[in-house]
């Protein structure tokens, strides 16, 4: 199976999995449900998304097809549950250790960030007990035999340490089309606004040159 070409969507649903799978293993396998509200949860994720049942859907059978992950039926549920085969599983290729697979999943959930950020944010999911012991996963990632599965992105202007971002993805343009999209939105609206006050001022002054001509005027007095 091919580690590298997944979707953003893809991405997200499997960052999901593997997070939930280390933080609420008594939850994990998760529902279609469920698995919707972890991709759109508004805390620990960025950009915040807004997927729709049919969007998630299409994107797990996608990598339910692909052998990403795997349907199960629990004993005394008729609802369908869902697990990844990404990592760590006798499925796949793919064997992190729990340093590794924490970087992973952070980077599937929330984009490109500084060892730092990485360690900060690690929460539950790996306890990190120095940035070097970040990089040090990072450097593994980079080497590890069938990768990169990471690389250094430049140095941001202003900014002390340079980020990293994940290889998998294959749309890493699609948050900054998203916001670059509002941004255009935003100007969109605001210069319909503005023209809509031109026009009542330049009534304004219409009315007020009137006025004025007709005080002016013989007749007027």
């Amino acid at each position: 199976m091919s580690y590298h070409q997944i979707s953003f969507i893809e991405m997200r649903i499997l960052g999901c999995l593997i997070e939930k799978e280390i933080t609420t293993p008594d939850q994990y396998p998760l529902s279609l449900n469920a698995l919707i509200n972890a991709c759109n949860q508004k805390s620990n994720r960025e950009p915040v998304t807004r997927y729709s049942e049919l969007d998630v859907q299409d994107a797990v059978d996608g990598l339910v097809a692909r052998g990403l992950m795997t349907e199960v039926s629990a004993a005394h549920s008729r609802v369908s549950k869902y697990q990844h085969r990404f990592c760590n599983t006798e499925f796949s290729d793919l064997q992190l250790s729990p340093a590794e697979t924490a970087v992973v999943c952070l980077l599937f959930l929330r984009g490109a960030q500084t060892p730092g950020e990485l360690r900060s944010r690690s929460g539950r999911l790996h306890a990190f007990q120095s940035r070097e012991e970040v990089e040090q996963a990072l450097s593994s990632l980079q080497e590890m035999t069938g990768g990169p599965y990471v690389c250094q992105l430049p140095r941001e202007p202003g900014k002390r340490e340079q980020r990293y971002q994940e290889c998998f993805c294959i749309e890493h343009d699609i948050p900054q089309q998203a916001a670059t999209a509002q941004t255009f939105d935003a100007d969109v609206e605001y210069t319909e606004q503005l023209e809509q006050r031109v026009l009542v001022l330049e009534e304004t002054v219409k009315n007020l040159i009137e006025r004025i001509q007709r005080l002016e005027s013989p007749s007027g007095l």
